[in-house]
């Protein structure tokens, strides 16, 4: 599964995108470690999967709503730690995805 990445504007994070065989195009939502992170559809948006890339590609685990959220948290609680322009970042994209 390849990813189509672009520059974010505040030029801290990085938008990445995702092809799913059966769901399509899927956007990164947050980060939940070092090797996995939080994708939801572009389109619906409330189907939330974890990736974890490895070398023989990429694996999905479906999560709910509501871990999807938690996960989202976590990462903002990471991000305002980390500096504002992060936080900002991440906080648009926590906000357009959840509220």
């Amino acid at each position: 599964m390849p990813f189509n990445g672009s520059s974010a504007t505040d030029g801290v994070s990085t938008e990445r995108y995702l092809n799913h065989p059966t769901f399509g195009m899927l956007y990164r939502v947050a980060q939940v470690s070092e090797d996995r992170d939080l994708f939801a559809t572009l389109y619906a948006q409330r189907i939330f999967f974890v990736v974890t890339l490895q070398a023989k590609g990429a694996s999905f685990e479906v999560v709910p709503l509501m871990d999807a959220r938690h996960f989202a948290e976590q990462n903002l609680a990471r991000a305002r730690r980390e500096g504002v322009q992060a936080h900002g970042y991440w906080r648009q994209l926590f906000d357009q995805t959840f509220i």
